[in-house]
């Protein structure tokens, strides 16, 4: 842990040789219990320690005077504040990443793309003559061969062929019309 020392030894005033000291004797074990709270986010808790330094520098609770225990109390300020950022962390919305909106959007607009290309395609389908638009819906997008479309259709097995190459023919004169490439 970073940490200044305020001021020389010499030209320090009493307030900040007390904090200085107040530090030395209680801060790394101050900084290893808030540490341990925070999972290990060692930058929020050189900030809790910082914190609670800066109100014991406040309340001039700078030492053990009048029978009041100094660490205890720097303890309990310490789980505070943890306790407070967290709840003011779970009070707001999630936070967003720099590049997380981003990728969102995207989703949406990949999204929003397949929907218009499903639209699309289901008017140009329908554009089809129906023998041409069960040739391709038996074949294409039942993920059938031909020899089982044909059985399925009751049709010979070369007329769907014929009938698949008619219609894709045809569904990319529909297509292009409608300015789809």
């Amino acid at each position: 842990m970073n940490v200044t020392v305020i001021g020389s030894a010499s030209a320090a005033t009493p307030e900040e040789r007390a904090l200085r000291d107040l530090y030395l004797e209680h801060g790394p074990a101050l900084y290893t219990y808030v540490l341990r709270m925070l999972g290990g986010d060692t930058y929020r808790a050189e900030d809790v320690v910082q914190e609670t330094l800066l109100r014991c520098w406040n309340t001039r609770n700078l030492a053990d005077d009048e029978g009041m225990a100094v660490r205890p109390w720097m303890f309990r300020v310490a789980r505070n504040l943890v306790i407070d950022t967290h709840r003011t962390r779970m009070a707001r919305p999630l936070e967003v990443g720099g590049d997380t909106w981003l990728t969102e959007s995207r989703a949406e607009a990949d999204d929003i793309e397949r929907l218009l290309s499903s639209v699309v395609m289901q008017d140009a389908l329908q554009a089809l003559t129906p023998a041409h638009r069960d040739a391709l819906m038996a074949t294409f997008l039942a993920d059938r061969t031909t020899q089982q479309a044909a059985e399925t259709l009751g049709v010979p097995q070369g007329t769907v062929k014929s009938r698949v190459y008619y219609a894709l023919r045809s569904l990319r004169s529909v297509l292009e019309e409608r300015g789809v490439r």
